[in-house]
């Protein structure tokens, strides 16, 4: 597709998509091993930030230096498909991910956004989840920055945070000038929440699984600002309307349920967190 770019957030070599319209960026370059993918610590960046940030160091790479009328955003192992089949390979998983072609004609239908189907928690929702897997202190920082800075957004935030189902991962394709103001919001918000974060030393309380918190609370902002800016029913909409495509995401690697589900009840019932990513 022209004038597209996808980028996919690793932070070490991997099997990647051979579609043009990806392009691999190695996150926390200045801190992980040299490859021959794009570095995300050239131009504008904040690459140094990548422990805590995660893949936000690549997105903010995109957000200041990529000039393309499209931008992407995807994981190493995780991407988007039009599949709907079970794909019980690897191959199958790498030969079924969004291509360029595809993504054109959703472009030329005049999608806005392409972001992935919501994930849905059922039994909890996305704040009790974070509470009981992952240090809520953080999360209830970001909304006293809301509350200060950004009071038009705080609504949206306590109705997102008693919802069960989200748009997650941090991954969407879009129009860049309507991404780049998704990332303008944000990352001011996460530049706040670290000042406040160093003033309570928290990252000297945590782990380094748990510092890395920013990429984290990010995935639960971005219905936020999606429906603060874009409300839900048409009827609201008048002006302010953007067309949504939701996808599929495919993990290229098997995912343990099982402990991962076993890791959850102990969060949700012994209060034990989260150690480390499944």
């Amino acid at each position: 597709m022209k004038d597209a770019v996808i980028i996919v957030a690793t932070h070490k070599k991997y099997e990647m998509p051979k579609d043009p319209v990806y392009l691999p960026v190695l996150v926390g370059a200045k801190i992980n091993k040299p490859s021959d993918y794009q570095r995300d610590d050239e131009g504008d960046n904040i690459s140094e930030k990548n422990p805590y940030f995660c893949e936000l160091t690549g997105a903010y790479w995109a957000f200041k230096n990529v000039k393309s009328k499209y931008i992407g955003l995807v994981h190493y192992r995780r991407y988007f498909t039009t599949s709907s089949k079970r794909l019980k390979t690897k191959e199958e998983r790498l030969a079924s991910i969004l291509s360029g072609k595809q993504l054109q004609k959703y472009m030329d239908k005049n999608y806005d956004l392409i972001l992935p189907k919501k994930r849905n928690y059922v039994i909890e929702t996305l704040y009790s989840h974070y509470d009981h897997t992952l240090h809520i202190r953080p999360l209830d920082m970001v909304r006293n920055i809301i509350e200060k800075d950004y009071p038009e957004y705080l609504k949206e935030f306590d109705r997102i945070q008693k919802r069960h189902s989200a748009h997650m991962f941090n991954m969407m394709i879009g129009k860049k000038r309507l991404i780049d103001e998704y990332h303008k919001w944000l990352f001011d918000i996460l530049f706040k929440l670290e000042k406040n974060v160093e003033k309570e030393d928290l990252n000297k309380r945590y782990t380094k699984f748990h510092q890395r918190f920013y990429g984290r609370i990010s995935e639960l902002l971005f219905d936020v600002w999606l429906y603060t800016n874009f409300p839900e029913t048409k009827k609201e909409l008048e002006n302010r309307y953007i067309k949504i495509k939701e996808l599929r995401v495919i993990d290229i690697e098997d995912t343990n349920w099982l402990k991962k589900g076993l890791s959850f009840l102990l969060a949700k019932f012994t209060g034990k967190k989260y150690d480390k990513s499944f």
